[in-house]
Parts: structure tokens; sequence; C-alpha cells
């Protein structure tokens, strides 16, 4: 969910790592807490822009394109500011685009926060270096009452809307 003052100005479906929750090197796991966008990589690249290293390489790929899953679009690299992520930076956790976008919603990646390349771009263009993160595991709306603003509701995945 993207917040903005304690405002819902939308909701993204995600995939978290298929292996394990939390920030202990070599588990490949999706690390909980609060974070903040470090690093902002990527802006002008095509959806479906291969990065590698951070770099992008020239390919392309179109959604679910076959046989290969790597970093794609954009990425927004994680800082933890919590005891318990404090290595997200060191072991390179993102929010980023993925051309697996078949698997989005289900438990897939190695730690990162994957997104449809469109949702991404979107994400992207609304937040800053230093914008606040908070990877929560429990139901969007009991996770996301505490960040709200007061008149601000959220009922399930409420009337929010998914960016297109």
């Amino acid at each position: 969910m993207l917040l903005k003052k304690g405002v819902p100005l939308a909701v993204y479906p995600v995939s978290t790592s298929r292996f394990a929750l939390g920030d202990e090197s070599g588990r490949y796991g999706t690390p909980l807490g609060k974070l903040e966008i470090a690093e902002k990589i990527g802006t002008g690249l095509p959806p479906g822009a291969v990065l590698k290293s951070r770099e992008p390489t020239g390919e392309v790929l179109a959604p679910n394109a076959p046989g290969r899953d790597p970093v794609v679009t954009r990425i927004l690299w994680l800082r933890g500011l919590d005891a318990d992520n404090q290595h997200a930076h060191d072991r390179y956790i993102y929010i980023h685009g993925t051309p697996e976008e078949r698997h989005i919603g289900q438990p897939a990646s190695f730690g990162c926060v994957r997104m449809r390349s469109v949702d991404i771009i979107a994400l992207y263009d609304e937040v800053g270096t230093g914008a606040q993160v908070f990877i929560l595991n429990q139901p969007l709306a009991s996770a996301a009452a505490p960040l709200l603003a007061p008149d601000a509701t959220v009922q399930g995945n409420g009337p929010l809307p998914v960016r297109p």
C-alpha cells in the first residue's frame, strides 16, 4: 500500500521470499520492519529493461518471458532501520520489477519485494529516497491501521486502486 501523509493512494500486489522472512545472511529472507529507500535506480528505462548489478544491460523482457528471472524495470534499494533488518542494504534487498509477473502474490523471490513492471514504475515515480517502507507479515488492513491518517480506512484491500 502506498500512503501519503497517512492517506492510502494505491495498493499493489507483491511477492516476497519463497524461502524465509528475516534478515539472516544466506537464508534469502525478506526482512521485516521499518526500512527506507536508500537509492533509486532505473529512471527512464522501458518496462522490462534488464538490470544486472544495478546497471541496464540493453535487454528488454516482456512480462512472463520464459527462461530467466532477472531484476527488471526499476530498483528501490532498501536500507534497514531496525536491528532486525540492519543487513538489508548490504544484502541488496530491493523493491523491483520482475518478468515473472504470473507469480506476483505468491512467495517467489530470493529476499526482495517483487512487483509488476507497470506497478514498480508507478511506485518509483511517487516515492523519493528516504521514503519509509514497512514490510509486515500480517493482513493489509491490520498492518496499515497504525500508519493511516485518523480519517482514512481500509477494509480488506478496500476500494483503493491498484494502478494499472
